[in-house]
């Protein structure tokens, strides 16, 4: 027998069509690619980037997820997208998400904004997994809150997107982006080494990356040539590790989605230091995050950990400014 689709929960975006609506004239795709929001039929081939928001528990969820296998629903354009930041916490945020019956998930990061604009939306929209009517399709690729085109072409796409960062302690974001790199290239230079253009001057190297990106009132300012500021939440790197159910809520509201998510999908993992989740989407059994989060920081020069602190407090209070949040890094 042929299931029914899941209710629709009171509240949470149509996937029918894409936020802003309209249709016209996209930069960089044939004249006969198909507009954001309208729908792929199930048999337009299968998703190549896995990923499903089903599970949760719900009966909302059970019913999605067997009307899913059943080869239904449409694949659709992202109605929201997790932009940034790289090591802020979005491999989290997303996996939390996922929990939730009425999100649908890339599990892996498309990159379209950045390095694959010019394979087009219908290649885009491919990558996405089916939906039903009321559920959300999502992606996150971190690098796009700091690639300046990223913007202009994401509102191209649909000026009703909505945008979420997750953000974290610049300072801490840059060790941690330092010892991502130092796993996988032992042989670089030190950290501190890389963070100054000259040490005996105590002149900051911003063209380096892993400290260019926490300049986030800078990368932020070009987002609002775009977007008004109420349509981008961001997300605290560090509560979504104290409190997940608390940044969760939050974003499921934004996101005018029924608070499902809540303390009970949660326990603290004392040995990693990291929330993980009861029961993952799809699975039975509890889930952490994988063997690369949590990774030990190695010993950095507290003078250069001051120096940088410094650095960023100016740029840290502008973002506060424009954000409406104290996020407490200093």
């Amino acid at each position: 027998m042929r299931q029914r689709a899941a209710p629709r929960h009171r509240g949470a975006l149509r996937g029918g069509a894409a936020p802003g609506g309209g249709r016209g004239a996209w930069p960089g795709r044939p004249a006969a690619e198909a507009a954001p929001g309208e729908e792929v039929p199930a048999g337009g081939g299968g998703s190549r980037a896995g990923g499903s928001g089903g599970g949760g528990g719900s009966a909302a969820g059970t019913a999605g997820s067997l009307t899913l296998l059943l080869g239904e629903g449409c694949k659709r354009l992202p109605q929201a997208i997790i932009i940034g930041v790289k090591k802020g916490g979005t491999r989290a945020l997303l996996e939390f998400l996922r929990v939730h019956p009425d999100v649908r998930a890339v599990g892996a990061e498309p990159h379209f904004f950045d390095r694959n604009y010019e394979r087009g939306l219908a290649w885009y929209r491919d990558l996405m997994p089916r939906t039903l009517e009321g559920q959300i399709t999502m992606e996150k690729t971190p690098s796009y809150f700091v690639t300046k085109e990223a913007p202009a072409r994401i509102s191209s796409m649909s000026k009703g997107t909505k945008l979420i960062v997750v953000v974290r302690d610049p300072v801490t974001r840059a060790i941690s982006d330092y010892t991502q790199t130092l796993s996988k290239k032992p042989d670089i230079p030190t950290f501190e080494s890389l963070t100054f253009k000259n040490r005996t001057t105590g002149l900051i190297d911003t063209s380096w990356s892993a400290i260019q990106i926490g300049i986030y009132a800078k990368h932020l300012e070009n987002w609002l040539l775009y977007f008004p500021i109420g349509q981008i939440l961001f997300v605290s790197g560090e509560r979504l590790i104290s409190d997940p159910a608390g940044e969760l809520g939050r974003v499921q509201d934004f996101l005018g989605l029924k608070r499902i998510i809540t303390d009970k999908h949660f326990y603290f993992n004392k040995t990693k230091g990291f929330p993980c989740l009861k029961k993952a989407e799809g699975s039975s059994k509890p889930h952490c995050l994988g063997k690369t989060k949590g990774r030990t920081h190695p010993d950095i020069d507290q003078e250069v950990v001051q120096r940088l602190r410094d650095f960023y407090r100016p740029f840290n209070m502008k973002f506060y400014q424009m954000t409406g949040q104290d996020f407490g890094w200093d």
